[in-house]
């Protein structure tokens, strides 16, 4: 399906496997520009980091965690985040410290600032994260909300949050993606959470955490989603969530942004 659409590029926001290698195997030879950031779920569990570290030798440069990615194209930067977050603020999981060592929460920030320092000024910087950054909201339905636990509360990370807010001193970023949060909240009904903001100084939000990717519609139809973004002279114009058909037609569009 990727061939057919042929997109400029892809952004994994993490949670690919269980440390499934094979998945990591599979993104390393698409051929289209390509950044990855590993979820909390890519971390292996297995306390030493091995699982970890595979999937990030077989990524190679797509893996851009804590780090500014070298794509092909002249058009767009990305920076990735701290990898394998699993939001509510800032937590370093075993096989993290095994692999990246003792990260403190500044660090961690002046990783992201000084990666976001290197992207030219002159094309759109895009972040790249598994949790979004705190101040999104407290609510279980916004953005990073805790939804699986009451009270709900701001469940985004705060390392990048302050990175951001740094950034901000010399630039605006355009973009800023994630995942974790799931869109369909898991107390309160059949309720799904916001996935699109855009904040005074100019820079959007958009949460790609659609959960299952795949399925059925109540037509029988076979339906991938994919969350997808256009850019025109450096910004940002065109943000929508798009479920398309095995034919690579779309099915259905939510539309989030156009300008």
């Amino acid at each position: 399906m990727l061939s057919d659409l042929n997109p400029d590029g892809i952004l994994f926001v993490g949670d690919l496997s269980d440390g499934d290698l094979r998945i990591a195997k599979a993104i390393s030879k698409i051929p289209i520009p390509t950044s990855v950031i590993l979820g909390n779920h890519d971390r292996g569990h297995d306390g030493s980091g091995d699982i970890l570290r595979a999937q990030i030798d077989l990524l190679g440069e797509k893996n851009c965690s804590w780090n500014l990615c070298k794509w092909k194209l002249n058009e767009l930067s990305v920076v990735g985040a701290r990898p394998c977050s699993a939001g509510g603020g800032f937590f370093l999981a075993p096989e993290v410290r095994e692999v990246y060592g003792e990260v403190s929460l500044d660090e961690s920030v002046l990783r992201i600032v000084s990666a976001a320092k290197l992207a030219p000024l002159a094309i759109p910087l895009l972040i790249l994260a598994h949790s979004g950054p705190v101040g999104l909201g407290s609510e279980s339905s916004s953005l990073c909300g805790r939804d699986w636990k009451l009270p709900s509360m701001d469940w985004g990370d705060k390392d990048l949050g302050i990175a951001i807010d740094r950034i901000r001193k010399f630039r605006i970023p355009e973009l800023v993606v994630f995942g974790h949060t799931h869109h369909q909240l898991r107390i309160g009904g059949n309720r799904t959470r916001k996935t699109f903001t855009r904040d005074i100084w100019g820079t959007s939000y958009l949460n790609a955490a659609c959960v299952p990717r795949r399925g059925i519609d109540s037509a029988g139809e076979n339906l991938c989603h994919f969350s997808w973004v256009e850019f025109s002279s450096g910004k940002l114009t065109h943000a929508s969530h798009r479920w398309f058909r095995n034919d690579s037609s779309i099915a259905y569009e939510e539309m989030l942004f156009n300008q």
